[in-house]
């Protein structure tokens, strides 16, 4: 057009602008915005417009702020299209200042307008303000506008005013299918899947979302198997249908099943997108499928999304929980931009892994990248100095974060705190810290006491901490297990015994030990004295034979982590068959020579697994690397990570 002599007009740059924001096709936009100056049509409304839809579009809200604070006059196009920027790129509380000013200047908003406001309190669950912004509506006119009642429901929906969303869909005259997806929606998310169902089944009309819908609430309501028959019914599946499959069952606990299904997705035509990868990466993280992660991460490679930072953040996680910080590391030096969420992912992989020093320095890199940290970001800083014994440094980190970074510290920072200072056994200020608290204590500040004195063996003080924890946290049996493994460490059965009973009258059952290993794409899952496997004759041979080869260089069970009151023989007995040791005999069995092991203990590894894995890790000349309910473990020639510090 432009070669050909034609000027364009204001028509022309609003058509093209439009494009530009359908596509979020920002650099092109600004290039536009150029040939409006140019042409002299920057006072033109209707170009002003487009030009913040652009802007705000491709999400670029300074520059769409920019354009609109600068505009003379400004129609309830300019102002819907900066509230909806606002609102669609997360900027919530902006989106309901705006629309105040909108309200004083005169302009009568129309349906975008509500629809964008609307969505706003939604996300804020402001019920209040959202039912504000419904009598405006009605003030205005819009109470019967398609657009306005569908905002409505879903707002009511996601504020949990459930009865209110219904009031609203049954008053409107003519629904369409987004009326009855959000009515479905809502049901869903508030456990009514009966109502749901109901709804699903008189739609008039069904499209995909629906569907999905359905499927989605019965997942999150725990119903799988319904889930699942609806997902072979539907006419057609589509790649919402195979994510929502994918993260209820991650969600629920079962990622091995969530990895089959991914596989499954694979070989129909839907292409997985970022949610999917993220998804799965999940999944691998919470079952420490290293060798799955990494196939996964050749799948990304492949479909292009490797520098897409949902998916790069994933993948930072997924490495530092299956084991690799080193691999984490690499992910995210190789990502071209980084966000609070991938700083985050890795400070806290660094905190797991031991690695208070890398921590601390990734944590300074974090700062004058000009990211500012969060509440998380210091959890995991904290979480580092105390599994590395960096007193002085967690010291200095805390009163920073309120100081220099007006984050305010939360319970679970005092909490890592009285952790920090109880493993160096310094208990008496770690008492001395939570008596001067300006909040109050909760279960993880004296469980974080409980599990430093069993450390420690401070009989006394753990009875202290016990009598606040079990007031704070009664049934979790974890915490009846700390103050009996004391007792059991200082040979007062008879106070065990009692603290079992009490146990009983309450009902709190002890949480089983368990490991896992992944071999071979499967996971495999042992308990303590485990004979389920049908390799056990060879696990239990490979373990006997070990026993007798660690007793020669050394190895001497350690009978205190044995919490019954049996003879030293079958105190030893009880000891070398324990989960981990089960799984790692497995694993040794059934991978070649030289391949690392990888663990996952659902419990705090005890103190005889860690000596007995340091030995094994000597003789088999292999890595094992043990992931706990506190940390990882990386035990090579006889020496664990850790050293010896948990």
């Amino acid at each position: 057009m432009q070669r050909m002599g034609i000027h364009p007009d204001h028509f022309t740059f609003s058509s093209v602008l439009h494009a530009c924001a359908t596509l979020a096709a920002l650099e092109e936009g600004k290039c536009m915005h150029e040939g409006i100056i140019r042409h002299g049509l920057l006072s033109d409304i209707f170009v002003r417009n487009g030009l913040v839809n652009m802007y705000a579009k491709c999400g670029s809200l300074e520059d769409a702020r920019n354009v609109f604070d600068e505009m003379l006059e400004r129609d309830v196009v300019s102002w819907s299209s900066m509230i909806a920027g606002y609102a669609q790129n997360g900027h919530f509380e902006e989106a309901l200042k705006l629309f105040k000013q909108m309200q004083w200047t005169g302009v009568k908003p129309n349906s975008v307008t509500f629809s964008s406001v609307l969505s706003a309190c939604a996300n804020l669950v402001a019920l209040e303000h959202g039912r504000e912004v419904h009598e405006d509506t009605i003030r205005s006119g819009f109470q019967s506008d398609i657009f306005a009642a569908n905002a409505l429901i879903d707002m009511y929906a996601k504020c949990l005013s459930i009865d209110d969303a219904r009031k609203v869909f049954d008053r409107i005259p003519e629904k369409d299918v987004v009326s009855w997806n959000s009515m479905i929606a809502g049901y869903g998310q508030t456990g009514d899947i009966v109502e749901s169902l109901k709804l699903f089944q008189e739609m008039p009309f069904r499209d995909q979302v629906s569907w999905n819908l359905m499927i989605t609430g019965y997942l999150q309501n725990g119903h799988v198997s319904e889930a699942l028959d609806l997902f072979k019914i539907m006419p057609e599946q589509n790649v919402v249908t195979w994510n929502a499959i994918i993260t209820g069952y991650s969600q629920s606990g079962d990622h091995d099943e969530a990895l089959k299904v991914f596989r499954q997705m694979q070989l129909t035509d839907a292409k997985p997108n970022s949610i999917t990868f993220a998804s799965v990466l999940s999944a691998c993280s919470n079952l420490a499928a290293f060798q799955r992660g990494r196939e996964v991460h050749e799948n990304i490679i492949r479909h292009g999304f490797q520098f897409d930072l949902l998916v790069e953040s994933s993948l930072v996680d997924m490495y530092a929980k299956c084991g690799s910080i080193k691999d984490s590391h690499k992910a995210f030096d190789k990502m071209p931009q980084k966000n609070l969420v991938s700083w985050n992912a890795l400070i806290v992989g660094c905190a797991m892994h031991g690695c208070g020093k890398e921590a601390i320095q990734r944590f300074q890199q974090m700062q004058h990248s000009g990211v500012k940290p969060d509440h998380v970001t210091f959890i995991g800083v904290l979480s580092a100095c105390c599994h590395a014994g960096l007193v002085d440094d967690g010291w200095e980190y805390f009163d920073r974060m309120s100081q220099v970074y007006d984050v305010r510290p939360t319970v679970e920072h005092y909490g890592c705190m009285v952790d920090l200072l109880g493993r160096a056994g310094r208990l008496d200020e770690a008492k001395d810290f939570i008596e001067n608290m300006p909040i109050k204590p909760n279960a993880f500040v004296w469980s974080a006491l409980l599990g430093a004195c069993r450390i420690h063996s401070n009989i006394e003080l753990g009875e202290w901490a016990a009598l606040r924890l079990f007031e704070a946290d009664p049934n979790n049996p974890g915490h009846y297990v700390l103050l009996s493994n004391i007792y059991a460490l200082a040979g007062r059965w008879h106070d065990k015994q009692k603290l079992r009973e009490k146990m009983k009258e309450k009902t709190v059952k002890k949480t089983p030990g368990q490991s896992w290993i992944d071999v071979n794409n499967k996971v495999y899952s042992f308990t303590v004295g485990d004979k389920s496997n049908p390799q056990t004759e060879e696990i239990y041979l490979k373990l006997d034979i070990l026993y007798g080869q660690m007793k020669e260089i050394g190895y001497v069970p350690d009978a205190n982590f044995v919490l019954h009151d049996v003879e030293e023989e079958q105190k030893e007995h009880i000891l070398f068959y324990h989960s981990e040791k089960l799984a790692i005999a497995f694993g040794l069995i059934n991978t070649s020579h030289g391949t690392s092991i990888q663990i996952v203990k659902n419990l705090r590894v005890c103190g005889d697994c860690h000596s007995a894995t340091k030995f094994i890790s000597k003789i088999a000349m292999r890595e094992i690397v043990v992931r706990d309910a506190n940390r990882f473990h990386h035990f090579r020639d006889g020496i664990c990570s850790c050293g010896d510090y948990w």
